[in-house]
């Protein structure tokens, strides 16, 4: 079961669409599977409000060579209704704050800008990344590399990444450096709602790959609160972020689109 959004056709119909936790589902199907009959009375409570204007935060390490090129490292501020949004995406937002915090605290300037966005209303269909790609579109071709994480902060496997083949085999040489975390695995499938928008148009994405059984357990559920937060893996996944971004950010040549 996965919350999210609910869309529709112009003229078609809408009914209500709800989702039950992983555990009620299985408890059901433990009464099911002995053979009890199982009545569910269901309220819901979900409205849908007018729209009101929220706002991306952006912040940025201008590079000192290419400053008109960009690697944009992101995640969304706003989350689910319940819970507090620590997984989703508390911890995506600020290991993207922390790399570029660290790399400014190191002293370290890239050649190419580094920017950090801090997304609006991803849970309401990635509103704010949208806003974002209109503004920034016709620039699309100063786009490095496009990098998000929304999959939870556990302790990382490795990145998750689209581009062509070359720009792949640059991306294992990158990840070749975090030997010492092993955390080295470039797999495919770097998509993510908030980046989607870059990866059509033909820019390189990434984004962070950790346990997602984990991340699936909280996801969207009043179980999505600060205690599943594990500072020493938040940490690595900080690194990774840090030293993907920087690393690219600071090749002499853009990461290659074909």
């Amino acid at each position: 079961p996965h919350t999210g959004t609910q869309e529709y056709e112009d003229g078609v119909p809408k009914i209500p669409t709800a989702c039950i936790t992983v555990e009620d589902a299985e408890m059901i199907s433990r009464m099911a599977s002995h053979g009890n009959t199982i009545v569910i009375h269901l309220e819901m409570g979900a409205k849908t409000y007018p729209d009101t204007d929220s706002f991306n935060t952006i912040a940025e390490v201008t590079g000192s060579k290419y400053p008109q090129q960009v690697v944009l490292v992101s995640g969304h501020l706003d989350s689910w209704d319940v819970g507090q949004g620590a997984l989703d995406d508390g911890g995506g937002a600020f290991i993207s704050w922390e790399a570029l915090s660290l790399i400014k605290d190191l002293g370290l300037r890239p050649k190419r800008t580094l920017r950090l966005v801090l997304w609006t209303a991803e849970e309401q269909g990635g509103i704010g990344a949208s806003q974002y790609y209109e503004r920034h579109k016709a620039n699309a071709s100063n786009y490095s590399l496009v990098m998000e994480s929304d999959s939870g902060a556990f302790l990382p496997t490795g990145l998750q990444f689209t581009g062509s083949d070359k720009a792949r085999a640059i991306m294992k040489e990158v990840m070749s450096l975090l030997q010492p975390l092993n955390v080295t695995e470039v797999f495919s499938d770097g998509e993510g709602t908030d980046i989607n928008f870059w990866i059509q148009a033909g820019v390189p994405g990434a984004s962070l790959r950790d346990d997602l059984y984990k991340y699936f357990s909280f996801h969207h559920s009043h179980g999505d609160t600060m205690t599943v937060m594990d500072p020493k893996q938040m940490n690595v996944a900080a690194a990774v972020w840090a030293v993907v971004s920087y690393v690219v950010a600071d090749m002499e040549e853009m990461l290659p689109r074909s």
